[in-house]
């Protein structure tokens, strides 16, 4: 799968990820799920910064730079398509939420070095990954209705697994140290 299709597939599935999870809470607005899949994102993106600049682990910066690639590679798709369905990017209380969680974890990473640094970021990208994929196996998937949004969601699948996977690879490899 190219980049571009896995940034494609990553902004749809955080769009209805954000969807899904906006559906339970009440629903907030176009503009405030739009919000929500920027700040996801972009949280991701910093925090594979703040890794790229702390880590001396060769995996954990290679993973950091695949996380700050194919996230920025969303925010631009997830970009495009506001724009295209006339959408600005509004705050919500699930963006602040989402924003006040990164700006702990952000807090927590600063304040560690080596080692311990390296697990909590991969911990951290672990538990994202797996919340996300959860989301995909047991609330879009067995809910959508159109055949369409089923595919993409399935074909979506993969790369959120190969992200997990990947993280949980360099998890267990850091255990071992």
């Amino acid at each position: 799968m190219n980049l571009s299709k896995i940034a494609v597939a990553l902004a749809a599935s955080l769009f209805l990820v954000a969807s899904a999870f906006a559906q339970d809470k009440g629903g907030p607005s176009d503009p405030q799920i739009a919000g929500i899949v920027v700040a996801a994102n972009q949280i991701d993106i910093n925090a594979g910064k703040l890794a790229k600049s702390h880590t001396k682990n060769k995996e954990v910066s290679k993973f950091a730079q695949l996380m700050i690639t194919d996230h920025t590679a969303v925010n631009k798709q997830a970009g495009a398509l506001a724009k295209k369905l006339g959408v600005k990017p509004a705050d919500s209380p699930t963006s602040q939420s989402l924003k006040a969680g990164a700006a702990e974890n952000t807090k927590n990473l600063k304040g560690l070095k080596g080692a311990a640094f390296d697990k909590a970021y991969v911990d951290h990208e672990v538990a994202y990954h797996q919340q996300v994929l959860d989301a995909i196996d047991k609330v879009l998937i067995p809910s959508a209705k159109n055949a369409e949004l089923k595919d993409l969601i399935v074909k979506v699948r993969p790369a959120i697994a190969a992200h997990l996977d990947h993280a949980k690879m360099i998890q267990s490899d850091l255990a071992k140290k």
